[in-house]
């Protein structure tokens, strides 16, 4: 399955509808954020990518929401990679409240590989050649990173 990185958020204000809850758009936020820290977490930042000419757009999301989160709660966002084909990479994501058990939501990504021109890119290296590999680690590895 591959490594997952858990990046710890906390719930802004700004962040949260009239019900003092989440807005259900923030969690493709978050779920950006943990992409990102994933991604930095296992030393190739996106910045990386870009500068390489590979860039990673969302065509496809999807989230499942279970339980709320509050104003000022600390969210747990695990990340880890969950398919990797010759055209996209597909990240999945759990977030969960750091004090309670119950998970908040949960979902998907999918990026295709694109140039700076907007083109699909096959197999874009050295990037598709990391990707696949982080698939078939059999680490487990739960880095905790602040954001």
């Amino acid at each position: 399955m591959g490594p997952v990185i858990t990046t710890v958020i906390r719930v802004r204000f700004g962040e949260t509808d009239k019900m003092g809850i989440v807005y259900n758009a923030n969690y493709l936020t978050w779920f950006e954020i943990g992409r990102t820290e994933f991604c930095r977490a296992l030393s190739v930042p996106y910045t990386e990518w870009e500068e390489q000419g590979v860039f990673l757009p969302v065509v496809e999301a999807h989230i499942r929401y279970k339980s709320p989160l509050k104003y000022d709660e600390r969210a747990l966002i695990e990340t880890r990679i969950m398919e990797v084909t010759s055209h996209s990479v597909s990240y999945s994501y759990r977030v969960k409240p750091e004090e309670r058990s119950r998970l908040a939501a949960e979902g998907w990504t999918r990026h295709a590989f694109c140039g700076p021109e907007g083109r699909l890119l096959r197999e874009p290296e050295p990037f598709y050649s990391w990707l696949k590999e982080q698939t078939r680690s059999s680490l487990e590895e739960v880095v905790l990173r602040e954001h």
